[in-house]
Formats: structure tokens, C-alpha cells, sequence
């Protein structure tokens, strides 16, 4: 688990499962505050479910990086973790890819 700066401009951050989550999307947010400079890949693959606390930091985080033209994108997202973020409704806000490869990627070739 951790946060990683990839490189300059982006941040990979590996998130732990739910019990420990929020401390480490706090210090995201903190660190997004800091610098205002930086795309974020955020890696599921540890997490198995995510509570409505949590969703809400995701999105105290993508409106961080939107208000400053940045992205953040979703990767190794399970099945049953989507549809949480699908049955609320806010799927559609959020970019989701299949592995945090192809989102370094993605980052990469556009900025």
C-alpha cells in the first residue's frame, strides 16, 4: 500500500482495504492541497468494498483535482466495489480502467 509520486506530475496511490482507507485518502487530499500540480491513479486492487465516508473523500478529491485541471483515475476496481459507486450514482464522474498500467499510460501520452 502507499502513495508514490510516478513521477512529476503524477501520483499513484495504492490504497489498503476499507479499514485503513480514509487515513490514507486524507493524506491524498492533503498532498493534492499541497502541490495542485498533479494527475492521481488510484489502484483498488486491495479493496474489496468502500463505505459512503469514503466515497465522499473521493469526491472532495476529484473536485481538488478538477477545479485545477487534473485527473484522477480508477483502476483494479472490483466488480462488486463499482457497482457501489454505480447504485449511488456517481459511476459516470469517475474514469475507471482496467489497470493502473493502462492509467499511467493514458496520463502519460496527454500530458
Amino acid at each position: 500500500m502507499g502513495i508514490q509520486n510516478w513521477s512529476d506530475e503524477i501520483i499513484l496511490v495504492e490504497l489498503p482495504p476499507e479499514a485503513q482507507m480514509a487515513e490514507e485518502l486524507n493524506a491524498v487530499i492533503e498532498i493534492v492541497r499541497d502541490r495542485g500540480d498533479c494527475d492521481v491513479v488510484v489502484d483498488f486492487s486491495s479493496v474489496d468494498i468502500i463505505t459512503s465516508s469514503n466515497l465522499a473523500k473521493f469526491l472532495k478529491l476529484r473536485k481538488l483535482l478538477t477545479d485545477c485541471a487534473h485527473k484522477l483515475i480508477f483502476c483494479n476496481v472490483a466488480p462488486a466495489t463499482r457497482s457501489v459507486f454505480a447504485v449511488t450514482g456517481i459511476e459516470e464522474i469517475f474514469k475507471f480502467v482496467d489497470d493502473k498500467f493502462i492509467a499511467l499510460a493514458s496520463l502519460q501520452m496527454v500530458g
